[in-house]
């Protein structure tokens, strides 16, 4: 038997541990070992989930002494975690790694790459947000360790908590990180629910007339990084409650970091600094004002709270008194800011408003909206049905109000402001018509970590157990044929499905590829909509809010298959223990052969809307024609019919440019079916060069994209045929070009390093010839190595000076613009965001287009967007002043408004300029939504 019962929070903010030794029912908060000054360690019960990479000499490192460590013990590169990250991160911008558990659920950008602190100099040390959250869980180990040495912390029982709304790709995340952190064997449970069983624990000896009132509760999470919310309806059966959860949040970047951040942007506009034109501070200052700012906010919505205070933003270096700069902020400023603009006292009919570009800060896309409650409202809204059930309210025409919970309990550090718990319940309260019973929270800062505790012991039948399953139904996305309805899935989990109930689809039989890796897409819903298992469900964004998850893949082995080309297979479906999905395929005819599935949690960049069942009718004809010219058999086909080939095709399936992605892709597969013969001649080569890059463009988007890019690939190696042809080496250029996307790093690197020795300017000498024939095809290098995204950002940086040298000579193809720009691309069209070149290097770059007759150039203004479009992210941003003159040369020039807006505020691409970034159009159906 296990000695204790271990709960760990790893918020956002603080990660808090609590725990309870085995036969009884005492839960105690476990005070964490940590430095809280140089050469200072004292046990705290929150540990501050924060990083500081200290430069090299800057500490000594006998002050960053762990009792658990080694006498004479010195890290490479110095960190500190805990309170003193904390306090060091407020006085040195650019060092400190916060909010790291936020980037988890963020797919935009490669989360166990070492991307944080964002937007930090060159010679800062960085960190994958999984690997500092593990670094966090590894500092909890060793200080638990350290002071139960005879109770390891990897061998007791422990509960780990995670949003309520975080997907399954952030819960695999999170898992990792534990891994990382040695902690293999754990539980999982979401946070709201965890905060509900704090508060079952300490009532457990009075729920029978401290719930008798209670029909449903609303339980409202406000984190660090998130506002989860929760329902729960209450029965009481023979005086005890029976607690079932019927309804959790999407998922909603909004919490205490948002608040700090409102206030940091209130009192940077205060402080100007010195020498300087502009009030925007650096990525890295505005870190440091946030952590100032929240200080701030605690202090004037606390009790007691004086007038006003400073912000103070301390300087740099020598200067870290003398240079620093203060912002007088009053308390009636910070309640209009926080409570005002964080829970306004709306009626219960309004919604969230969805900007045109979402927020982003920091590398994070927050929430547009930061009104939690027009959020609650619509969640409300969302779960009305299951509500009415649970508050048995008749609403037999459909016309009720809005039903509110008669119940609310509030978590998060936030509300330990009082303002902002008594703004929220008063809200609540006009919106039912009546006050709410608010149940009391007396720590929220632990209750999460305690709730962790008390959850063990409800298992253990201890207490009351909150029962509903599976938060949300999960679907998967039909690859229909000969059907004629878009947008269509299966059940595969039914929202309430229990925790270790298999799900098995036994009277739907799906197709499986063998010997190829074969993907699924999976969506899901918290809607109040019933489903069963099996039961086909209507996709489209009008008949349900159902949201994208990461894909499901495995590797089908062929083997003991008789040579069969698929296999029939039925689908189960658990939620394991864990607390995370486990899907199968099991074979048909023999249930001993099943593959998992296990999700993929690369950035996905693009989705089709196009209905994959709809085969073109002329399809057959045209690989007819496809085959009497790269087919097996030897066929009458003169040099005059290769090259009609085309044409012929577009007969059959109309223009070229209208073909859909569903259309490409099969026609891929016709010609990478019959590459051995594309060498016939060299009208052949050149002919199925061409078609195959066109057909798989952009690399991306599609179902197994991934794996027609890797059979590609094998053919670089190859190289061409007729290497005497310049139409040749240009086909040959812009088939990796447009497969560009598909390709990881590595080969990505290989094509550039291959292309270097050509790419240089003349008379450097840097790369050397390689080996083989000569490369030619100059330009068409140049738009392939301005495509390469994922290479690394000292090697883009390499390539735009190249470019700039040359394009300085009057000779030069005027399009090597167009490649600068992509290079120095403030928002990538595929790459992670945390690649793109530095600012500073791109305000060169800037500066030299602007010296263009952009009458006389004609990329040169579209470079100038690309260069100068505002993210919203002050670290890949460039300044106000730069932006706002490439808008006065944008109006000059007559520029479309798209243009203008794309510099001044954050936007979507439309899809003409979708289609200019990629250096020509995208496939019909294909949706960036990266």
């Amino acid at each position: 038997m296990k000695r204790y019962t271990v709960g760990i929070d790893l918020g956002t903010s603080n990660t808090v541990v609590a725990y309870g030794e085995a036969g009884s029912e005492d839960i105690r908060v476990f005070d964490v070992h940590q430095l809280v000054g140089l050469g200072e360690v004292a046990a705290r019960p929150l540990l501050p989930s924060l990083r500081y990479h200290a430069a090299a000499g800057e500490l000594d490192p006998g002050d960053l002494h762990l009792p658990w460590q080694a006498a004479g013990h010195k890290d490479a590169q110095p960190v500190v975690i805990g309170r003193l990250a904390r306090t060091l991160g407020a006085q040195v911008p650019g060092r400190l790694v916060a909010s790291a558990k936020s980037w988890l659920s963020h797919g935009s950008v490669d989360r166990t790459a070492p991307i944080l602190p964002w937007g930090a100099a060159d010679d800062v040390a960085r960190i994958s947000p999984v690997a500092a959250c593990a670094s966090y869980l590894a500092h909890v180990r060793a200080a638990w360790n350290h002071r139960f040495p005879d109770a390891p912390l990897e061998a007791q029982d422990v509960v780990l908590t995670v949003p309520a709304s975080f997907d399954e790709g952030a819960r695999a995340l999170t898992l990792e990180a534990a891994r990382l952190a040695k902690l293999p064997a754990l539980r999982l449970l979401e946070e709201p629910q965890a905060a509900f069983y704090d508060w079952l624990f300490h009532h457990r000896a009075s729920l029978d007339t401290a719930l008798d009132a209670t029909r449903l509760v609303l339980i409202c999470d406000v984190g660090g990084g998130t506002t989860d919310l929760t329902l729960i309806k209450v029965e009481m059966q023979d005086g005890e409650p029976q607690l079932t959860r019927i309804g959790v949040g999407n998922h909603l970047m909004l919490g205490g970091d948002n608040m700090d951040l409102a206030l940091a942007h209130l009192a940077e506009g205060r402080i100007a600094p010195a020498s300087s034109t502009t009030t925007r501070l650096s990525a890295g200052q505005l870190s440091q004002l946030v952590e100032r700012s929240r200080a701030a906010k605690e202090q004037l919505l606390g009790d007691d709270a004086p007038e006003s205070t400073s912000i103070t933003l301390l300087g740099a270096g020598s200067k870290l008194v003398g240079g620093s700069r203060s912002a007088q902020v009053t308390r009636e400023e910070i309640e209009k800011i926080i409570v005002d603009g964080f829970f306004p006292a709306v009626s219960s009919e309004e919604r969230p408003v969805r900007a045109r570009g979402g927020i982003v800060e920091f590398g994070l896309p927050y929430a547009s909206d930061p009104a939690i409650t027009r959020h609650i409202a619509a969640f409300l809204a969302q779960h009305a049905a299951q509500s009415r059930q649970a508050l048995a309210i008749a609403d037999p025409d459909g016309s009720a109000h809005l039903p509110v919970p008669d119940t609310l309990l509030l978590n998060g550090g936030v509300f330990r402001a009082g303002k902002l718990t008594e703004r929220l319940a008063d809200t609540l309260g006009a919106w039912r018509g009546e006050p709410l019973n608010l149940l009391h929270n007396a720590n929220p800062d632990v209750a999460v970590a305690r709730g962790a505790v008390a959850y063990a012991l409800a298992r253990a039948g201890h207490a009351p157990r909150i029962g509903g399953g599976s938060p949300r139904s999960l679907f998967l996305v039909l690859d229909e044929e000969g059907e004629t309805q878009t947008g269509r899935g299966v059940c595969i989990l039914p929202r309430g499905t229990e925790e270790g109930q298999p799900i098995e689809l036994k009277d739907r039989t799906f197709a499986l590829k063998l010997g190829a890796p074969v993907r699924f897409h999976l969506v899901s819903s918290v809607a109040d909509a019933a489903y069963r298992a099996g039961d086909i469900a209507d996709l489209s964004a009008s008949a349900g809010d159902f949201v994208r998850l990461p894909p499901i893949a495995t590797v089908v082995d062929p083997k003991g298959a008789g040579g069969a080309s698929e296999t029939a297979v039925h689908l189960t479906t658990t939620l394991t223990e864990v607390g995370t999905l486990d899907v199968h395929c099991i074979a048909a005819d023999d249930p001993k052969r099943r593959w998992r599935l296990e999700f993929q949690l690369r950035r996905e960049q693009a989705q089709s809307d196009i209905d994959a069942s709809k085969s073109h009718p002329a399809l057959p004809k045209a690989i007819e024609q496809v085959e009497r010219t790269f087919g097996a058999k030897s066929h009458d086909v003169g040099p005059k019919e290769v090259k009609r080939l085309r044409a012929q095709l577009e007969q059959l399936l109309g223009p070229r440019e209208s073909w859909d992605i569903v259309l490409l892709r099969e026609l891929f597969g016709t010609f990478i079916d019959r590459a051995r013969r594309r060498r016939r001649s060299a009208d052949h080569e050149r002919l199925w060069l061409n078609f195959a890059g066109y057909c798989v463009r952009p690399g991306f988007g599609y179902a197994l994209d991934e794996w027609r890019v890797e059979q590609l690939w094998p053919f670089y190696a190859q190289g061409i045929q007729y290497v005497n042809e310049s139409q040749i080496w240009s086909e040959w250029w812009t088939l990796w070009r447009r497969a560009a996307g598909g390709l990881p790093e590595e080969a990505q690197v290989f094509l550039l390093d291959d292309m270097a020795f050509h790419l240089q300017p003349p008379g450097t000498s840097r790369y050397n010839r390689p080996s083989g024939t000569m490369k030619v095809g100059y330009d068409d290098m140049v738009r392939l190595a301005a495509s390469l995204e994922r290479v690394p950002v000292e090697r883009k940086t390499e390539v735009g000076q190249w470019l700039l040298t040359r394009l300085k000579k009057p000779s030069e193809n005027p399009q090597g613009w167009w490649a600068v720009g992509r290079i120095g691309a403030r928002q990538p069209f595929y790459g992670s965001a945390h690649g793109v070149v530095p600012p500073e290097v791109a305000v060169e770059w800037l500066a030299a287009i602007l010296a263009l007759d952009w009458k006389k150039v004609e990329p040169a203004a579209f470079a100038a967007v690309q260069i100068a479009r505002m993210t919203g992210d002050r670290s890949r941003d460039l300044p106000a002043d730069t932006r706002a003159e490439v808008v006065r040369r944008l109006t000059a020039a007559n520029a479309s408004r798209t243009w203008i807006d794309m510099v001044s505020e954050t936007v979507e691409l439309d899809r003409a300029d979708e289609g200019r970034v990629f250096g020509e159009s995208l496939p019909v159906g294909l949706k960036l939504i990266g």
